[in-house]
């Protein structure tokens, strides 16, 4: 990587724009960036840093985005950083422009722009540039893969930063380990570590959850078992464990098998006693029961001879009924006929009842001829009915037209007392509408008004408080002007005193035999003496370091008293000379008038809806009006219609009426009339037929009754039962002759009567015994099923145990081997005897390489005095790998590089960074470095270590290098040749290139 030039534009102190040819100060190999302290020097690598990478190195991240802006620079000069160099053979131009808070074009106050990124490349062929992107992702990628390291890298390699690497140098193997970390990017041995750890964590839990569930298995097992199991007292991933669960159940299931053995025997015993002891006991139940059998039947033949007349009476009077049920259909139908007569009866009474009475006496013919003349003078009323139903829908059509007219004289007098005052309304209604029209109009006027006035009265409030700031800060400004003044003229007397005194200081240093520093004498008869007040070298430093405090405090307080005095001019040519207080009156009644004209503006809205809703009215109004004329029109020319169709039906109805009071009222009566002349003749016709099948059925039923053998009917009636009893009596009987023949078959039975001529039988000390039997039997068939499932149990928890076993032999394997290896690298291992961690180890490896890099050069700074060397050892309780030692050749000892003297530490760790730097070059590719920077350290040098080390410094041309040493040390600026120097300033730093 090669830098060819910089540019950089109201970025950090440099308020302008502002050029750097690296391509002329490379050209000398070694060059020099100067100037005075907070002139600068280090924004030139951080913006160098910030072009490649966009931010600045880590120890300033803070000053990242609107920060990285000067505070020099004109208020429309937008930050800008722009970077040509050369990399991996392409010459590239990074240009970067940070976020920045900028006025805006139109109005006050300000806006922020986004920052913006842009890539070029240089097409050697075609002789111009060419775009290449603008996103930041996609340059921000393409830059780190072509230089092959991350900012921190870069800032460590290139940017070499002195004073990191003496803390590199006296740190401990923690902080050594933290920093190579970051450079050579050994986090995947990290990872390593980190895997290796959490596979031995995970193996072994799952070795732990398979001797939990073993020991499971182990207590389940001795739970069947009960004492016949011992189990050993183990933990989950103690060795041995498997070994002896499997032994226990070994033992456990011999012990069961006995156990099962045992059980069946007694269990056949028990089933041979209790096969005895049922049989027994049938034998005496079968005996009882048959002894009872006999008992109830002699019992139930003695209730059946106690029976026996009521017996044969029931049988009378059943064979009776069965007499009487050939006379029972004769009997049915004389009742049926006698009940049809008396209903026939009593209808013609009732019918004859309803009659006038010269209708009364006739006869069913006479009562069917007056009922056909009275229908023939109903069916003549149908027209006349028409008509009179035609004459009440006249009567409602009338009635509908009086509706309807006085309706139409309604809404006639509202549509005329409503548009009467249709000309005020609308009037009042319009001049609502232009109230409120005027009012929004005011209302944009006003709102126009608002925002200058606000901003007027926000300025004039910073004008007031910025006046009181002025005078703060002329006030401090002229404190701070007159303490540097008094600090000047301290620090100038005492330089005065200092020189007048020289004398004396210069001959604190003489002694006899040495040559004198002015004169070359090596005699000293007269030296001077310091006489009371002489002032030394310190103090006179001292006074010059607070007069420049005093200035810099000054000139920052100068800065400041401009800063409020522009500020302050700011203000007031916004809010001019008027009060505040007016301003804010002033304001307040502004926005109390925007809000007054505001509220009457909102009713333009529903003043016009209101006026849009009356002319609606007015137009449905003048609609209706002309609607309800029209309608009166109509209904005069149909009420002479009506009226005369009316007279025509009245005179037809008059005559159809006769002496009722309407045709409906003359059809109701002849159609009542005919209706009961038809009903009554029915009703004669049918008491006639009725009286003659009563007489037909008592000749039946008395015919009946004598071929029954019964003297009359009525005794042939009561013989009779009805079905209920017919069935309650059959039962009876039958009941009888089954109770009869059960008994009688029981008496006869053989065993029953043998079995009465024993001994009563003895049941209840049989059950005893047989349960007795059963009990042994169940409690022995228990015991054997209970052996059985230990032994079904145990077999199969024992065989669960084996697989588990076998299972997790491997898994053991795994997390032996893993557990090595985890702890071997996490360096806790016996055989790691340095107890040395595998990042460590390659970190150690890389320092080892370091350390040689570093020493070519080390012995040339030292004059060949000192070599550093890479150390294994382990320091107290810590880890070793990281140790850092040097090589005295004066002494042949080594000893820790916290014990070099502040210069020597300056060139050993100035060795260790190139070193560092050819190191990780190399690590990231073998990418070209061509121009370096080194950050300050060279005024704790001597001159002859000096030289020696710009000796080295200048060896690296030959790799075609070209090194910036960024110093304020006077004595570089005579040995350097090619300088950048930083010249600082009231309006900001400015660049000066020299001898190039």
């Amino acid at each position: 990587m090669r830098l060819h030039r910089l540019d950089i534009t109201a970025f950090g102190p440099f308020g302008g724009s502002h050029g750097v040819d690296f391509d002329a100060l490379s050209a000398a190999g070694l060059f020099l960036l100067h100037g005075p302290t907070g002139a600068g020097k280090t924004t030139v690598l951080d913006a160098v840093c910030y072009a490649l990478y966009g931010s600045v190195p880590g120890a300033r991240q803070s000053g990242q985005g609107m920060n990285l802006r000067s505070d020099h620079a004109e208020p429309r000069t937008r930050t800008e950083v722009r970077l040509d160099l050369t990399v991996a053979g392409r010459r590239l131009e990074i240009t970067r422009q940070p976020p920045w808070e900028r006025p805006k074009l139109r109005g006050t106050g300000t806006t922020v722009d986004k920052a913006q990124t842009w890539l070029r490349e240089y097409d050697a062929a075609a002789g111009a540039w060419k775009d290449r992107s603008r996103s930041h992702q996609e340059i921000g990628e393409e830059i780190t893969q072509l230089l092959g390291m991350s900012r921190e890298q870069f800032c460590q390699v290139v940017l070499l930063p002195q004073g990191d690497f003496a803390r590199f140098l006296r740190a401990d193997a923690e902080a050594r380990g933290r920093l190579l970390g970051r450079l050579f990017d050994t986090r995947r041995f990290a990872d390593v570590e980190k895997r290796l750890a959490e596979r031995r964590r995970a193996t072994e839990a799952r070795v732990r959850e398979g001797d939990a569930a073993l020991l499971a298995d182990a207590h389940r097992m001795q739970q069947e078992a009960g004492d016949a199991m011992e189990l050993p007292e183990l933990a989950p991933g103690d060795p041995g464990l498997a070994d002896a669960v499997l032994g226990a159940a070994a033992v456990a299931r011999a012990t069961a098998r006995e156990r099962l053995t045992v059980a069946h025997c007694r269990l056949a015993a028990a089933e041979s006693a209790h096969a005895d002891g049922r049989r027994a006991l049938d034998g005496v139940r079968e005996l009882a029961r048959l002894q009872t059998r006999f008992t109830e039947a002699r019992q139930r033949a003695e209730r059946l001879q106690e029976r026996a007349g009521a017996h044969r009476e029931a049988q009378q009077r059943m064979e009776r009924a069965r007499k009487a049920e050939a006379v029972a259909p004769a009997l049915e139908l004389r009742d049926a006929a006698e009940e049809e007569h008396h209903r026939a009866a009593r209808a013609e009474a009732h019918a004859r009842g309803l009659l006038p009475d010269s209708c009364a006496d006739a006869g069913a013919g006479g009562l069917a001829a007056a009922a056909r003349r009275a229908a023939e003078e109903l069916g003549g009323l149908d027209a006349a009915r028409r008509a009179e139903r035609r004459l009440a829908d006249l009567d409602e059509e009338g009635a509908g037209l009086d509706r309807q007219e006085c309706a139409d004289e309604d809404v006639l007098r509202e549509a005329e007392a409503w548009l009467a005052e249709w000309h005020a309304t609308r009037a009042a209604l319009q001049s609502r509408v232009d109230s409120a029209q005027e009012a929004a109009t005011r209302a944009e006027q006003l709102a126009v008004q608002r925002e200058p006035m606000r901003r007027r009265l926000d300025a004039a409030r910073t004008r007031d408080q910025l006046a009181a700031d002025l005078e703060q800060a002329r006030q401090q400004a002229l404190g701070s002007e007159q303490r540097a003044l008094d600090t000047r003229a301290h620090w100038l007397d005492l330089k005065e005193q200092r020189l007048n005194g020289i004398a004396a200081e210069l001959a604190a240093h003489l002694t006899d035999g040495e040559p004198c520093a002015v004169c070359g004498a090596t005699e000293h008869p007269a030296p001077a003496r310091k006489v009371a007040g002489h002032v030394d070298r310190d103090t006179e430093d001292r006074a010059l370091a607070a007069h420049r405090r005093a200035e810099e405090q000054h000139t920052e307080d100068a800065r400041r008293l401009g800063v409020v005095r522009e500020a302050l001019a700011a203000a007031t040519a916004e809010a001019g000379d008027t009060p505040t207080a007016q301003l804010e009156e002033a304001t307040a009644g502004l926005e109390q008038e925007y809000a007054h004209a505001r509220h009457a503006a909102s009713a333009l809205h529903a003043a016009h809806e209101e006026l849009r809703r009356a002319e609606h009215e007015r137009e449905r109004r003048l609609a209706d009006r002309q609607e309800a004329a029209v309608r009166a029109a109509s209904r005069l020319t149909r009420r002479e219609t009506l009226e005369r169709e009316r007279a025509q039906l009245e005179s037809e109805l008059a005559r159809a009426r006769g002496g009722s009071a309407s045709v409906a009222a003359r059809a109701a009566q002849l159609e009542r009339q005919a209706a009961l002349l038809t009903e009554a003749a029915d009703a004669v016709r049918a008491a006639e037929d009725a009286a003659q099948r009563l007489k037909d059925a008592d000749a039946r039923l008395a015919d009946a009754a004598y071929r029954a053998g019964f003297d009359t009917p009525q005794a042939a009636a009561a013989a009779l039962l009805d079905a209920a009893a017919h069935r309650e009596l059959q039962h009876r009987l039958d009941a009888w002759q089954t109770e009869e023949a059960a008994v009688r078959s029981v008496l006869a039975e053989a065993d029953t009567a043998a079995a009465a001529q024993r001994p009563p039988a003895d049941a209840a000390g049989a059950e005893r015994a047989a349960a007795t039997a059963e009990r042994r039997l169940r409690e022995a068939a228990s015991a054997r099923d209970a052996a059985a499932r230990c032994c079904a149990e145990l077999d199969r928890l024992s065989a669960h145990a084996t697989q588990a076993v076998r299972h997790l032999a491997p898994l053991r394997e795994e997390y032996d081997r893993v557990a090595r290896l985890a702890a071997l690298t996490a360096g806790t291992s016996a055989d790691n005897e340095r107890k040395m961690r595998l990042e460590s180890y390659v970190l150690a490896a890389r320092l080892e390489q370091v350390a040689a890099a570093a020493t070519a050069r080390l012995q040339r700074m030292s004059s060949g005095r000192y070599t550093l060397v890479h150390s294994d050892d382990r320091t107290g309780r810590g880890r070793s790998g990281l140790g850092l030692h040097v090589v005295d050749a004066w002494t042949g000892r080594e000893r820790d590089t916290a014990t070099l003297s502040g210069g020597e530490t300056f060139f050993a760790s100035l060795a260790l960074a190139l070193g560092l730097a050819d190191v990780v070059t190399d690590e990231a590719g073998g990418v070209r470095l061509d121009t370096l920077f080194i950050d300050e350290g060279f005024g704790s040098l001597d001159d002859q270590t000096l030289d020696e080390v710009l000796d080295v410094l200048d060896s690296l041309r030959e790799r075609d290098r070209s090194v910036g040493i960024v110093s304020h040390v006077p004595d570089l600026r005579r040995r350097i040749h090619a300088q950048l120097e930083v010249v600082k300033g009231r309006s900001g730093s400015t660049l000066v290139q020299r001898g190039v």
